[in-house]
């Protein structure tokens, strides 16, 4: 099952004609997760082709109005939608206190279940919302005032039959193959037992994914890029702003190279982009000195990840 990763808004502070303010999709089997909020983003998710009835959490990293202030809108839509699933809402401290004075957002006057994690302010790392099949987790990043990025993390998945194996061992082929792939042991003509381990090959990992922005470059950021598939990574000015990144509290295109690199993530998508690059081609230069594949984020494309490019390459192909 693929997971698809879409950049909704990937401007700095600044809005500008192609740029949006902050937003990423993450799609998995039809299901959104919704990494910050930005002004407008609930139109980013209808150009997207995203049901918003689909969004099952959102992931707020600051109180910077760039990263929420679409949030109210969005809850106002759903509850008008009529919507009656439950929504997870993970906020930084001070979060409920603003949706509560904010019209429409308060989340007991809203129709819906409105579930809202507010982490502590001395977070130092923890899996901020779960489900069977994968994680998310949230870590303090280095900005002004309180921020955290968050890495999805799908399980590992039972390694793939193998009826070869299966066969030799003496399993008929039928419900007893079904049994193994369960993981339920099944027991041969002349009584030997015969355990799923032994007929399927190793776990296959899943998917990571990185969102790392509004940050420095920083212990907490690299470790939520750790080996990660793919890492959206704060790229606010190019090498001769290096200074105001600093002081703003941002990355250059080449320290969110660094991080990928150090980190060994698989793939960089360069975000929080300044309105002062209508042509991000410095960007991705500069990048890409240091991480070949660098890509400057492009809104609504779908970055598709497939777990079966991680599994061991058949030796038969």
């Amino acid at each position: 099952m693929n997971t698809n990763v879409i950049p909704l808004g990937t401007a700095a502070a600044l809005p500008t004609a192609g740029r949006h303010l902050s937003a990423l999709a993450l799609e998995r089997k039809g299901r959104v997760l919704l990494f910050d909020c930005g002004e407008g983003t609930q139109y980013r998710l209808l150009h997207a082709d995203l049901s918003r009835v689909r969004v099952d959490a959102i992931f707020i990293t600051h109180l910077h109005g760039d990263h929420c202030y679409g949030l109210p809108g969005l809850l106002s839509t759903l509850a008008l939608q009529q919507r009656d699933a439950p929504v997870t809402l993970v906020l930084p401290p001070g979060g409920r206190a603003m949706l509560e004075a904010t019209p429409g957002g308060d989340p007991e006057g809203l129709p819906f279940p409105l579930r809202v994690r507010e982490v502590d302010v001395d977070l130092s790392h923890t899996v901020v919302y779960e489900t069977d099949e994968f994680s998310v987790e949230a870590r303090p990043l280095a900005h002004r005032g309180f921020a955290m990025g968050f890495r999805f993390e799908e399980h590992e998945r039972p390694g793939r039959f193998e009826p070869e194996q299966a066969r030799a061992l003496g399993v008929p082929e039928g419900p007893a193959f079904g049994r193994l792939q369960n993981g339920t042991p099944v027991t041969t003509a002349d009584d030997t037992t015969v355990e799923p381990a032994q007929v399927t090959g190793p776990p296959r990992p899943g998917i990571s994914v990185a969102y790392v922005t509004d940050t420095r470059p920083c212990d907490g950021g690299r470790a939520l890029a750790a080996d990660a598939d793919l890492l959206y990574h704060d790229a606010t000015f190019a090498d001769d702003h290096q200074a105001r990144a600093r002081k703003t509290g941002h990355s250059t295109a080449r320290q969110a190279a660094t991080v990928a690199h150090d980190a060994g993530a698989r793939r960089l998508l360069l975000g929080h982009v300044s309105a002062r690059y209508a042509d991000p081609a410095p960007l991705r230069q500069q990048a890409r000195a240091v991480f070949p594949g660098a890509e400057v984020a492009e809104e609504l494309r779908r970055y598709v990840l497939d777990p079966r490019d991680k599994e061991p390459k058949s030796s038969a192909g």
